[in-house]
C-alpha cells in the first residue's frame, strides 16, 4: 500500500487538473527506475491507462498505480509534498530505503 498525505493530495489534484487529467478517474503512476546518485530513483507521472500487472491503490481520494517490479521497493511508502527552501516537489517517505541522497530523489536498499 502507498499512502498519500493531505498536502500531496491537494497538489496532485491541482497538477492533474492543470495537465488535463481528472483525479476521480485517472491515476498517479509511481515507479522506481535505475539511476540517481544512490542507485534507484523515483518516477511519478499521471496516467489514464492501467496495465494488467499494475497494483492499484486508493488513499486519501487519490488513485495510485504501481508496476509489479516497483511495488516491491515501495511497500509502505508515503507520498508527501514539500514546498521548502530546497525546492518544491513530491517527496517519497520510503521505510525500505537504507540510504537516500541529499535531494531525496534517489535511494538504495
Amino acid at each position: 500500500m502507498i499512502k498519500v498525505s493531505e498536502i500531496a493530495k491537494i497538489k496532485v489534484i491541482e497538477l492533474m487538473h492543470d495537465e488535463g487529467y481528472d483525479y476521480k478517474t485517472d491515476f498517479v503512476r509511481v515507479g522506481v527506475k535505475s539511476g540517481g546518485c544512490s542507485g534507484l530513483s523515483y518516477d511519478l507521472k499521471f496516467d489514464r491507462e492501467k496495465d494488467d500487472d499494475d497494483k492499484v491503490f486508493e488513499d486519501n481520494g487519490v488513485k495510485i498505480i504501481v508496476d509489479k517490479k516497483s511495488f516491491l521497493y515501495l511497500i509502505g511508502t508515503t507520498l508527501d509534498y514539500s514546498g521548502g527552501l530546497n525546492g518544491a516537489g513530491f517527496v517519497f517517505n520510503n521505510p525500505n530505503a537504507n540510504r537516500t541522497c541529499g535531494c531525496g530523489e534517489s535511494f538504495s536498499l
